[in-house]
């Protein structure tokens, strides 16, 4: 063991907070490590020597947390303790619940360094390189106490449809704190229980991790990418752990989607690829065509403009096939033709095929029931706006980012804040040109974003 000798007072609150000698913890540390599989020979001149600033080698750290988490019952988290962080090489580190803890406190209590970190693009190959068998290991050690069956896991799916549709209404700043501290509080300890059987448990992973995405998702709309790109992690971690084929390729599609997004297209081909390589022949046709056309995106912004016309086809293809139902996390984001429309139409935009990409983004209004999704609705209709507007229809551009204003109206979304602020901007260049409708519209801009502040 090697370190720093500045003294870990975190380390030695919690141990006195616990009321737990050296002796008892490092016997605890010992037979935590053994659930895992490991054999350990920690003394308590290990936790002295810990205190007074080392480091425990290995997966020894999370021993000791979840030793702690045993005496304190409740989870303490490496974090908590000064051994770690909750920082991006720590997002896919070997217990995943600790994480969700230390995630979950830093967003209930508004920690600004955590909500106003930065989106890493060097973390985006993270997860081709996933270690399973560690985090398998970190899992089992965690069992303890409690039976959770099927009736528990249905309740979390359905409290999380709850919180996606008023999140599809009011945005994703509309809850957050809420939709956090259930994940937090109620789900993640529910994973450390026991369940009748291997198919309940996986629902169970599967349910927390839309319900982490989620948070990513309420996170991203909020323009909190740091924070989202951590609970996408997350995510992607608790879905290994229900299903490593279609679960866990979902994941890396909204990872994918989240760099494009961002403009940092660097390893989303090879992460879109390995999403659609892991779910090929495992997932029904409609989820893979999603899976597609996220390829189709990832080759479009890479400039592969014949890969990605190939995967825009084969996605048309697969969405006609329904004679399955489509798998519940994908389910999740929409109808499946309006989805795989609305991103044909942001590889077409991206490869500047503008008439293409306007006929896809209408077919995806087209494809959503009148009045559900209101969020994605309305930033449907403002990059249908651009398309036309690229091709010099103005006047009919300017009607359009009219109508997707009404969708705006009482959203709690950044992502809606920085379109208003775009169309603003160009209703000022239209009224100067004199395009009918571009006054009104500025104002209606300006009066949208002034009720934000």
């Amino acid at each position: 063991m090697t370190g720093s000798r500045t003294p870990n007072g975190r380390l030695a609150d919690v141990i006195a907070e616990a009321g737990i000698t050296y002796y008892a913890l490092a016997r605890e540390v010992r037979t935590v490590a053994a659930e895992a599989g490991e054999k350990l020979n920690t003394a308590p001149s290990a936790i002295a020597y810990w205190v007074a600033g080392g480091t425990p080698s290995g997966r020894t750290r999370f021993y000791v947390a979840e030793a702690l988490t045993r005496r304190m019952k409740r989870k303490v988290t490496v974090a908590e303790i000064g051994l770690g962080c909750a920082g991006i090489g720590e997002a896919l580190g070997a217990d995943p619940l600790a994480t969700a803890a230390d995630l979950g406190r830093y967003t209930m209590l508004r920690r600004r360094d955590f909500l106003s970190s930065a989106f890493a693009a060097a973390a985006v190959s993270l997860p081709l390189s996933y270690d399973r068998d560690a985090v398998a290991a970190t899992l089992k050690a965690a069992q303890r106490g409690g039976d959770v069956g099927a009736e528990e896991v249905t309740t979390v799916r359905q409290l999380t449809e709850t919180f996606r549709g008023v999140d599809e209404r009011l945005g994703g700043g509309h809850g957050l704190s809420t939709v956090t501290a259930y994940l937090t509080d109620t789900v993640t300890p529910m994973l450390a229980a026991r369940f009748p059987s291997d198919v309940v448990r996986r629902e169970a992973f599967g349910a927390a991790a839309q319900l982490a995405t989620l948070v990513g998702w309420k996170h991203h709309d909020l323009g909190q990418e740091g924070a989202a790109q951590q609970y996408y992690l997350l995510g992607y971690q608790l879905a290994c752990e229900a299903d490593p084929h279609g679960h866990a390729a979902w994941m890396l599609r909204a990872m994918t989607h989240q760099a494009l997004d961002l403009g940092h297209p660097d390893s989303c081909v090879e992460l879109a690829e390995e999403a659609l390589r892991r779910a090929s022949g495992k997932v029904d046709r409609r989820t893979e065509a999603l899976l597609l056309v996220t390829c189709a995106r990832a080759y479009g912004t890479s400039g592969e403009s014949g890969k990605a016309a190939r995967a825009l086809l084969a996605a048309e293809d697969a969405v006609l096939d329904t004679r399955e139902p489509v798998l519940s996390f994908a389910a999740a984001s929409g109808p499946v033709a309006a989805t795989v429309a609305s991103h044909t139409g942001k590889t077409l935009t991206a490869m500047r095929d503008y008439p293409a990409a306007e006929r896809h983004y209408r077919a995806a209004l087209a494809d959503r029931t009148p009045g559900t999704y209101q969020r994605v609705h309305g930033l449907t209709m403002v990059n249908l706006g651009k398309s036309v507007a690229a091709q010099h229809r103005h006047e009919e551009a300017v009607g359009l980012w009219s109508r997707s204003l009404d969708f705006m109206d009482g959203v709690v979304s950044d992502r809606n804040r920085q379109e208003i602020t775009s169309i603003q901007s160009q209703a000022a260049r239209y009224r100067k040109r004199g395009v009918v409708g571009a006054a009104s519209l500025g104002q209606r801009a300006a009066e949208l974003l002034r009720a934000r502040v």
